[in-house]
Order: C-alpha cells, then sequence, then structure tokens
C-alpha cells in the first residue's frame, strides 16, 4: 500500500465511489462536499478510465468497498455529516514485520499555536513530495519557494515560507532552513493579494514558465484551471485562481504562480501542469 500503489487504490476507491452516487441521482456538488473534493474533480473522474490494480482480485476488492460505501451513504442521504472518520492500515513485509496504524478523525479544532505547527510540517512535507526530474526544467534561475497560509491570515506576516529559496544541488530539492511565518515577503504578498479574490486557496508556490501565453492558457483550459495575469507582480483581479502567469519584462524574471486548497493538492497540481508542458 506503498507509492504508486497506494495512490492507485485510494484513486479507484473514490472515482468507483463519485460513480455509485452519480448514478443514484446525486449532484456533482452533494458528492464533491461528503468526498471533500472540488465539482470540477469529480467531474474529471466521470471520464477518465479506472487506474489498474497489480492484480484483478485487489480491483474487485476495491470495487465493491466503493459499492458498499455508496450504498450506505444513499441510505443516509446526502445531507449526512461525518462526526468521526476511523483508518486502519496494515502492512506485512515478511513474517513478523508488520506495519499497523490505527488513527481517528473526529473534527476537533487545534489551537492557534497547534494550527502554525501543523501547517510548517504540512509545508515540509509537500516539498518532500515534489518531483525533482518534473521539476529541474521549470525551475526558476533565483530558485523557488512554496507558502502557505491559516484560512484567517490577512497579511504577508501570517504567510509561511522557506527562508531564502529551494534550489536543485546534485539533483536534489535543497532549503538552508525550516519554514517559518513572514519568511518570503514577494510569494506571501502574491498568496494574500489572490486570496482576495479567492478565499479557498491557502498554498501557493512559483516555476518559471517554460511555454508561451497561448500555450499555458490552453493547459489551464484542458485542466479546468482558472488563469490570471501579473504584470510585473501586479495581479489582474479573477473571481477564482488557480494559475498566475507574470511573462516578465527587460529585467524581470517571467513567473507562474500556482495555487491550491494546501501544500499537498498544490504539489500535486504543479505535477499535472509541468507534465503537459
Amino acid at each position: 500500500m506503498l507509492g504508486e500503489d497506494g495512490s492507485a487504490w485510494l484513486e479507484r476507491l473514490h472515482m468507483q465511489l463519485a460513480r455509485n452516487l452519480k448514478a443514484a441521482d446525486w449532484s456533482q456538488a452533494e458528492i464533491a462536499d461528503i468526498m471533500g473534493s472540488t465539482q470540477s474533480t469529480i467531474s474529471r473522474m466521470a471520464h477518465r478510465d479506472l487506474p489498474e490494480m497489480a492484480g484483478t482480485s485487489d480491483e474487485s476488492t476495491i470495487d465493491g468497498w466503493a459499492h458498499e460505501i455508496s450504498m450506505a451513504l444513499r441510505q443516509l442521504g446526502p445531507k449526512a455529516k461525518p462526526s468521526r472518520t476511523r483508518f486502519v492500515m496494515e502492512i506485512a513485509f515478511a513474517p513478523g514485520q508488520v506495519l499497523r496504524f490505527d488513527k481517528s478523525l473526529n473534527g476537533t479544532d487545534l489551537d492557534s499555536d497547534q494550527e502554525q505547527s501543523s501547517l510548517l510540517k504540512r509545508l515540509e512535507w509537500a516539498v518532500s513530495r515534489i518531483d525533482v526530474n518534473r521539476l529541474k526544467n521549470m525551475m526558476p534561475a533565483v530558485g523557488m519557494n512554496i507558502a502557505c497560509c491559516l484560512e484567517g491570515a490577512r497579511s504577508p506576516a501570517e504567510v509561511a515560507a522557506f527562508p531564502g529559496k529551494i534550489t536543485v544541488v546534485s539533483g536534489k530539492l535543497r532549503h538552508h532552513e525550516t519554514p517559518k511565518f513572514g519568511a518570503s515577503k514577494h510569494l506571501a504578498s502574491m498568496l494574500i493579494d489572490s486570496r482576495v479574490y479567492d478565499k479557498s486557496k491557502t498554498a501557493i508556490l512559483n516555476i518559471h514558465p517554460s511555454a508561451d501565453k497561448e500555450k499555458i492558457e490552453t493547459i489551464c483550459e484542458d485542466l479546468d484551471l482558472n488563469l490570471t495575469f501579473a504584470p510585473k507582480g501586479v495581479l489582474v483581479p479573477h473571481q477564482g485562481i488557480d494559475v498566475i502567469l507574470d511573462e516578465g519584462a527587460f529585467g524581470w524574471e517571467p513567473s507562474l504562480y500556482i495555487l491550491a486548497h494546501n501544500p499537498l493538492e498544490l504539489v500535486d497540481r504543479m505535477h499535472r501542469l509541468i507534465s503537459l508542458f
């Protein structure tokens, strides 16, 4: 259940669950709400091929579980709200070598200090998921950064990022310090400016655009992402913002800013975009 197998496992479960609920006449908004996703994601799931597993028995197991969950949700109805979620995972490597995890989520809010500590950890996890081989051709000359804030943030000082820049050294991503609040004024300001028009976005990163404006517009349209512009760093207002293009100018390096609801989603979105360049 690690790596590609684990990712395909969860993706197939989500896709089958979404399709089963759609067949039960649930709306895309209702499905997205119960699954913690977005309507555009649910729409794309309906047209994509299901990921294949290593064995057809695994596919049958996942599909059967999705059917059981969807049948239970049909009885509860789309207005039902879960109060607790429990995850149990067991991985056997060899006789006597078993890893088992049993965790529950109950929706309890963290205190302010705990929320900030959790956000900083998510930033570090997100950077560890970046595929350097995909990123290296779009790494800005001055390095990149990734920033994130809590939902109530209203100033750049309330945005966390890595001090300095994230760079590629000997084929690996390097950053000199752990993330902290108030570490990246420019990227933090771009995120705060964007949140004036899209409060749902709390994470942002910058890469170098390796294509022209028309190509980027086509890619965003294919991925159903909202694109706007920021000539010399000045954001053009737009309701709903997923990608921002600064085409650059004399003495001004062009930048492509990617936004998402959280740092992990942000890295996944960056990978999808880069794969189309």
